[in-house]
């Protein structure tokens, strides 16, 4: 697998990963599929501040991505990012989702970012387990947050500190294909 930086030509590949997601699940709390223009729009909006990494195979086709947006609104969390992987069906279990967020949360590091988090629609154990084996821990659950599929749904915390806090952190610099365009 090659890990690179997604752009607006991943999107088609990107909405059919995520298409089943949300249709057919409930690890995903939307109700209807993005089309590939509100993808298209999505990546541009990310990659303006965020990572957003997609993971291609052998024929140059995108079998997964993973990417960063902000915590929360006010100032004192702009250290902080909220983290999201899916990856392609039929190479689920194969590491595809552990090497991109190996990837993204080293661009975090470089970046500026402290410490990511992850929600997870329960239950959900393969993606536990991948938070987990790269070293998000448990945080709590917040419990019946979302309707989806006629019944009210839980959603899982997991925190990893990407770096150590710095006594006196530095604003997060912007992701490098954003600093190349300024």
């Amino acid at each position: 697998m090659k890990i690179r930086t997604a752009t607006a030509a991943d999107a088609e590949a990107i909405a059919a990963i995520y298409r089943p997601i949300v249709l057919d699940t409930t690890i995903s709390f939307e109700w209807v599929p993005p089309t590939v223009d509100e993808l298209q729009a999505r990546i541009a909006k990310t990659l303006a501040k965020y990572p957003w990494l997609v993971a291609v195979d052998a024929n140059d086709a995108v079998a997964g991505f993973a990417y960063a947006g902000g915590h929360r609104d006010a100032p004192s969390y702009q250290w902080s990012v909220n983290t999201s992987v899916y990856v392609r069906d039929d190479v689920r279990g194969q590491g595809v989702g552990k090497l991109l967020y190996q990837a993204l949360h080293r661009q975090l590091v470089d970046l500026g970012y402290f410490r990511a988090f992850a929600g997870i629609a329960l239950p959900n154990p393969a993606s536990v387990a991948l938070h987990e084996s790269v070293g998000y821990r448990a945080l709590g659950v917040y419990e019946n947050v979302g309707f989806k599929f006629g019944a009210w749904r839980d959603v899982g915390w997991w925190s990893k500190e990407l770096q150590p806090p710095a006594q006196k952190p530095e604003p997060p610099r912007l992701p490098l294909q954003q600093v190349q365009r300024g």
